[in-house]
């Protein structure tokens, strides 16, 4: 007899592995439009800064470089693991 309750089934049902799939996939679609999206923003705020202030793409650098910055750290947050 078998009476161990902390034992687990070495084969994960069918539920289980589609749902892991179905989560894959939509992290995988996720993850570059968030990375896209904050070089972006930041960039774009960067150039609206620059263009009130009358400056040569200076803030659109420094913004788009923090953007990229704050992108791959979301990246590194959502990756599971």
């Amino acid at each position: 007899m078998d009476d161990n309750p902390n034992k687990t089934d070495s084969a994960p049902s069918s539920a289980q592995k589609g749902k892991g799939a179905s989560t894959q996939f939509a992290l995988a679609m996720e993850l570059p439009i968030i990375f896209v999206a904050a070089v972006v923003i930041g960039g774009g705020l960067g150039y609206f800064i620059d263009h009130w202030l009358h400056t040569k793409f200076i803030f659109m650098f420094v913004f788009g470089g923090l953007g990229f910055f704050a992108g791959l750290r979301e990246l590194l947050r959502r990756l599971p693991g």
